[in-house]
């Protein structure tokens, strides 16, 4: 008993194996439900639409017509390789078919009986997928619809943990039905239990980003003493202290700063003092420990 795939997790299911989904208008709530049960789900049903044009083909399985209401599937797959989510629930794709096939198909047995009955209802019992195709035998089917076909059908038998035995044609089920035509089923499964033997191919990653890193953490010069600043004085730590005043808007510099201490220096800094709230004696342009600490020189 499987129960079925939440529309999240089909969706999830899908996108896992690497295909390319396109979630089509209201399809999470587009079903048949009112109409029968659905479930417990046994397997996935391949078709083809009779129809050519994406768009059209999508809206004619979402809709449904007037002998017919939709949703007709749970996805189309288009030449492209897209698979246009439609519907999730009970939809009329499957009809009714043969219980021998059913319960082959439950049991996965490596041969199908042959569908020559119509007395059980497919509908409650497979995912159905459309395939844009003519179905006349002509239209070809590119390699890219092929896989995608291939991939919608691991992801949802990986999901109910089911192997490609419980993929089938819809002309394997319905006695009278023709598709899909223009490719084997049995080669189909093959191509399905190959995948299913391997890691799921998913799509490109985008590019990590590299883990933000917090600048590093600014480091000052301490407080050298008074008695550093007195004339003639040549320091790097000078030239630092004159561009922090000129920053600050307290620069009293006709050329530099530079490093040797000067009369410009003092009348800067005693700028700063003044700034600072500093006054008399106390803005006498020379630094003390704390006007300095406020002032932030940076290492040199």
């Amino acid at each position: 008993m499987a129960p079925p795939l939440s529309a999240d997790k089909l969706l999830k299911a899908l996108r896992d194996e690497g295909l390319h989904v396109i979630e089509h208008r209201s399809w999470r709530t587009n079903n048949r439900n009112h109409k029968g049960p659905w479930g417990p789900t046994h397997g996935v049903m391949i078709h083809h639409t009779v129809t050519s044009g994406t768009s059209s083909s999508v809206e004619l399985c979402y809709n449904g017509h007037s002998a017919l209401p939709g949703p007709l599937c749970h996805g189309v797959i288009a030449k492209d390789g897209t698979v246009y989510l439609v519907g999730n629930g009970r939809a009329n794709h499957a009809g009714l078919g043969d219980d021998d096939v059913l319960q082959a198909v439950i049991a996965e047995q490596a041969t199908l009986p042959p569908d020559n009955e119509a007395n059980t209802d497919g509908n409650r019992h497979f995912y159905g997928f459309e395939a844009v195709n003519l179905g006349d035998g002509k239209d070809p089917w590119p390699e890219k619809q092929l896989l995608a076909i291939e991939r919608a059908s691991a992801a949802i038998c990986r999901a109910h943990g089911w192997s490609e035995r419980s993929v089938i044609g819809h002309l394997e089920w319905q006695p009278g039905k023709i598709d899909p035509r223009g490719f084997s089923m049995n080669g189909m499964r093959g191509r399905i239990a190959k995948r299913l033997g391997s890691v799921p191919e998913r799509p490109p990653a985008e590019p990590s980003k590299p883990p933000a890193t917090k600048p590093p953490k600014p480091t000052y010069e301490p407080f050298p003493g008074a008695a550093f600043f007195k004339a003639g004085r040549n320091s790097a730590i000078v030239t630092a202290m004159g561009k922090r005043l000129v920053a600050e808007g307290c620069g009293r510099y006709a050329v530099g700063p530079g490093p040797k201490w000067s009369e410009a220096d003092r009348k800067s800094y005693a700028a700063w003092q003044r700034k600072q709230g500093y006054t008399g004696a106390a803005a006498d342009g020379i630094p003390g420990k704390t006007s300095w600490d406020r002032l932030k020189v940076p290492n040199v």
